[in-house]
């Protein structure tokens, strides 16, 4: 399974512990990360994913903005490059699974719309802050009959992960 992670490229301290830990429990239940591939809550959630791994880094997928594999960060094991800049955030959506969301802006608001558009479960962490968790609770239209889930912590996201999608 491909579970997206995606929230602030500028992020604080905290959406980056959190991250982290998302990162980290997505690679222990023998999951894929895909995300922007660069800085931030990307950045996080990969050192997290690769630390899981032991240094392995195959399973962290980087969607990358612009043209070039090495502007991703130091973590991602798979590069690809768009060069369509932010339209690079409907491709997350799309090939993820699943969505979990830390912390963002109007960036994350648009994966968000995106995953909702594609009936992708969407997770966001509980305590990070930023657009993403004043969407707890909310239902984007009438498209889906289900609301954003929040999560006190990686494991709990990923379980209401499973339950949705019925693995």
């Amino acid at each position: 399974m491909l579970i997206g992670v995606i929230g602030s490229s500028t992020a604080s301290e905290k959406a980056k512990e959190i991250a982290y830990s998302v990162g980290r429990e997505i690679i222990k239940q023998g999951y894929y990360l895909i995300c922007g591939g660069l800085g931030g809550v990307m950045e996080a959630a990969s050192k997290g994913a690769y630390d899981a791994s032991g240094g392995n880094n195959e399973k962290i997928i980087g969607i990358l903005p612009g043209h070039a594999k090495g502007d991703a960060n130091n973590y991602v094991g798979i590069s690809i490059p768009t060069g369509i800049g932010f339209a690079r955030n409907m491709i997350i959506a799309c090939s993820s699974d699943a969505v979990i969301a830390v912390e963002g802006g109007s960036g994350t608001l648009s994966e968000i719309s995106m995953a909702w558009q594609y009936g992708k479960p969407i997770i966001v962490m509980k305590g990070s802050g930023g657009i993403s968790e004043t969407l707890i609770g909310k239902q984007l239209d009438s498209r889906r009959d289900y609301k954003i889930e929040g999560a006190d912590n990686p494991y709990s996201a990923l379980e209401i992960i499973k339950r949705q999608i019925i693995i």
